[in-house]
């Protein structure tokens, strides 16, 4: 039976209207399919990974920025050490498909 590790989802900072999550993972972690309830800004600090969105791959690395819209389902899977800030309204939730 295979062993999935998750990368650690924890709240960095939150404001009055928005928030700021902390993503981090080891190499090989990977973020089952899930959906924001509001857009998303994913700001890479460290290492890379690969969004599976709408059926494409968008590598991700550092410095660089994405956006993900509202309701869109995607996925997300570290080559290395990984981290991101996801910036999004103090209301989002995140959904995973199988929850």
């Amino acid at each position: 039976m295979e062993v999935i590790k998750l990368p650690q989802i924890n709240v960095e900072m939150e404001g009055v209207s928005l928030k700021v999550l902390n993503v981090s993972g080891e190499e090989g972690m990977h973020m089952p399919l899930h959906h924001s309830t509001r857009e998303a800004v994913v700001i890479c600090q460290r290492g890379s990974a690969v969004l599976n969105m709408d059926g494409k791959e968008y590598e991700i690395s550092q410095g660089n920025n994405t956006i993900i819209p509202v309701g869109v389902e995607h996925s997300l899977t570290t080559h290395n050490e990984f981290r991101a800030y996801v910036v999004m309204d103090i209301k989002s939730a995140i959904i995973f498909e199988n929850n």
